[in-house]
């Protein structure tokens, strides 16, 4: 960022939302941390400002939020700052970690390897959580078709063209579509943590002091806090990486890669979706439709049983659960084809 009166304007933008949220966090630490943060936020826009003042613009701290930043602070105060931490983020505001994680009181990373050491696993779990979900979606779709079709009285024929017909539209849709949604979120990290590390060197002990704040509302003393920010923040690399983290909320090393979620997308659905089309690929017989609802059936209740490992449900519930709410859609489906089906013959 070279342009002061473009730092001047986040850093100004940042501050007002800062005290939007410290006005709906007031009854706990957080409106605390975010009140220091605002005033954090105009010290460095005082910079920026000096730095305008040094290139013959005048710039003060009179600042008129624009539709979007006012939009956002009443978002703020109807569904509150923790349902809005994406939006705020992508707005440069920081210390958005105090809702992910360490909560006050919770003892917090001394050092690099510990923040990794916390971090740990997570992608890893993240990955296998989508891919149970993506495959149970692809499963439910693809099995709603190919009862929409056979209850308008297709044969095995027609079933299997539209079930492998489904199977690609729908692995293509989901591969696009987490493709297109990943890579704007990679954009929108790098283009945050870009602006990070141009604060960090343009004002290195401001920065400290917002990484204090922060440590210090999630239950560090202020001597220690203040410590440990300015040694973070004494080495470049270390610093950018924390900051990232506790400013933003963000894992430098695990802002996704598009190409992957696209592929991943494209197999989770793909593997769910060509389950229900095994019979109809062995046999084309009477009894394929049958045998594919089975396989089906005792698929979803698998699949309800693993994502009951994710949300902690009993296991057996969860089957049940899922084996029922697709059962529903199948028979819905099913339903609506046979009566299209009556209606143009």
């Amino acid at each position: 960022m070279s342009d002061p009166a473009e730092g001047w304007a986040d850093e100004m933008r940042a501050a007002y939302l800062y005290r939007v949220m410290a006005e709906a966090e007031r009854a706990n630490a957080r409106g605390t941390l975010f009140e220091q943060l605002a005033a954090e936020s105009e010290g460095q826009a005082r910079i920026w400002a000096e730095s305008a003042r040094t290139r013959g613009r005048v710039l003060t701290l009179d600042y008129e939020p624009d539709r979007r930043t006012r939009l956002v602070a009443c978002l703020i105060r109807r569904i509150g700052p923790r349902s809005m931490r994406t939006v705020l983020a992508a707005m440069k505001v920081r210390g958005l970690s105090v809702y992910g994680h360490g909560a006050p009181g919770h003892p917090l990373p001394t050092s690099i390897d510990d923040m990794k050491d916390r971090h740990g696993g997570v992608g890893a779990g993240g990955n296998l959580r989508a891919a149970v979900f993506g495959a149970n979606d692809g499963l439910v779709s693809n099995c709603c078709l190919i009862l929409g079709v056979a209850g308008a009285g297709a044969g095995a024929d027609a079933v299997l063209v539209s079930g492998v017909a489904g199977l690609l539209a729908g692995a293509f849709s989901m591969a696009s579509g987490e493709y297109v949604s990943v890579r704007a979120q990679r954009e929108m990290f790098e283009y945050q943590i870009a602006l990070e590390r141009k604060e960090l060197e343009t004002y290195p002990d401001e920065e400290a002091e917002e990484l204090a704040l922060v440590y210090a509302a999630r239950g560090m003393s202020r001597d220690e806090a203040h410590a440990l920010a300015v040694k973070t923040i004494a080495d470049p690399e270390r610093a950018l990486d924390t900051l990232a983290r506790e400013e933003l909320g963000l894992n430098p090393g695990e802002l996704g890669s598009p190409w992957g979620a696209a592929v991943s997308s494209f197999m989770a659905f793909a593997v769910g979706a060509f389950v229900p089309l095994v019979p109809f690929i062995v046999s084309r017989g009477a009894q394929a439709l049958p045998a594919s609802l089975a396989l089906t059936a005792c698929t979803l209740f698998a699949l309800g049983a693993a994502i009951s490992l994710f949300t902690g449900r009993d296991l057996l519930a969860n089957g049940v659960r899922m084996l029922a709410i697709g059962a529903g859609a199948g028979a819905a489906t099913w339903l609506i084809g046979h009566l299209l089906g009556v209606a143009l013959t």
